[in-house]
């Protein structure tokens, strides 16, 4: 892997664009809330706007993705979004930034989101031998987490520095820069050939999804996760920042707990599935996923708040083994020239179930309150991985070679 000159070009495009997003992940809810005032109700709209794109796009965009070369996706990915979050401290440094221009912000960040990650998974086994994807998926998980670790703290640090708006120029930088790294790697790639049905292709990459009793429950499982993290993305500034007195900076390091946790989890999960296999490692994670993250239920004001930082790193751990582990399962057992569609089809069942969960937490910001809002959230991402977890055939998994 240290030789590969393209991977290493790869991990580092990875990584940039990771650190970026996570001061994304900060300022653009601090953008709404601290700016415009925005209440729970809105900062769910927002929070659904960033993953409508999958709902709307998601199928499709597999298809056009096996069609043609991945590469140059990725790097068109990053070069629209890098621009679209630069209209925010312009239109802030003119004195006419409003709702509006975030949502439409967050429309176009997910829609690049959406065909570079079905790209990104589908291109990664082009850069490296299938019999090293879970070394390859490992080492990029490593660089997310670290990213996940330092990115929230940088975030809150430079709002509170630059004010909210100004601190989005660090993603828009960061999406430019891996797009420009991106650039240099030149790893072969043969497109596939479309016969022109897109509901017909379409429907082969969610076939192959459903017929599949292991990827079967990992997307049902994953709809949860997501849905969860709309109502958690909505409720947990309202509820920290406003009602618990929490600062920006003190929110970014709080969400950077659960990277302590999960570089942790990606550092070892090479080895572990290496010892226990594949069907040990994705039953193990999934059982300690459910079990570890039911102690954020109980976060509340005084030493209480540290149950979620607490509860976030060891769910962490154990969910990031569980996504290493099961992406590496599907890249291999794909045929390449269905890659990007089977991609694009788990994709879409699980991150399509993200708006919902955005328009719940709004819902149930504005009716029940940010602190029960976050508790029904929580409940619902620790029981997320019940789905794999009530399969014990899955312990029997062999790894494919």
């Amino acid at each position: 892997m240290r030789r590969n000159r393209d991977f290493r070009r790869f991990v580092w495009a990875n990584g940039v664009t990771q650190m970026g997003t996570q001061v994304t992940t900060v300022a653009l809810p601090l953008t709404a809330v601290l700016t415009l005032d925005a209440g729970a109700f809105q900062l769910g709209l927002l929070s659904a706007a960033q993953v409508a794109a999958f709902l709307l796009l998601g199928l499709p965009a597999g298809v056009w993705v096996d069609r043609a070369r991945r590469r140059p996706i990725l790097i068109w990915s990053d070069v629209v979004r890098g621009l679209a979050l630069l209209t925010v401290p312009v239109a802030a440094w003119l004195g006419v930034l409003g709702l509006p221009q975030l949502f439409a912000v967050a429309l176009i960040l997910g829609l690049g989101t959406v065909f570079f990650d079905v790209a990104h998974m589908s291109f990664l086994p082009a850069v490296v031998p299938r019999e090293g994807l879970e070394r390859g998926n490992g080492t990029l998980e490593v660089t997310r987490q670290v990213s996940l670790l330092a990115g929230p703290g940088l975030g809150g640090w430079l709002v509170n520095l630059l004010t909210a708006p100004i601190a989005l120029l660090a993603d828009a930088a960061s999406y430019l820069l891996s797009a420009l790294l991106l650039s240099g790697v030149r790893a072969t790639e043969t497109p596939g050939r479309g016969d022109g049905r897109l509901r017909r292709q379409v429907a082969e990459g969610v076939g192959f999804v459903v017929r599949d009793r292991v990827l079967r429950r990992i997307a049902v499982g994953g709809a949860l996760v997501m849905t969860a993290n709309g109502v958690i993305s909505v409720a947990l500034p309202l509820y920290l920042i406003r009602e618990l007195g929490v600062s920006a900076a003190q929110y970014g390091l709080l969400l950077s707990a659960s990277a302590v946790g999960s570089l942790v989890g990606a550092l070892l999960v090479g080895r572990v599935t290496a010892r226990f296999g594949t069907g040990r490692t994705l039953y193990g994670s999934a059982v300690l996923a459910t079990l570890l993250y039911l102690p954020a239920l109980a976060t509340g004001p005084g030493w209480r708040l540290l149950l979620f930082p607490l509860a976030s790193l060891l769910f962490g751990a154990a969910s990031v083994m569980f996504g290493v582990t099961q992406l590496s399962y599907r890249q291999r057992v794909t045929p390449e020239h269905l890659l990007g569609r089977v991609n694009a089809s788990m994709r879409f069942l699980m991150w399509g179930a993200g708006p919902v969960g955005g328009l719940a937490g709004g819902v149930l910001g504005e009716w029940l309150g940010a602190h029960a809002a976050f508790a029904v959230g929580a409940a619902v991402l620790g029981l997320s991985h019940l789905a794999v977890v009530t399969s014990p055939r899955i312990r029997t998994l062999a790894t494919v070679g």
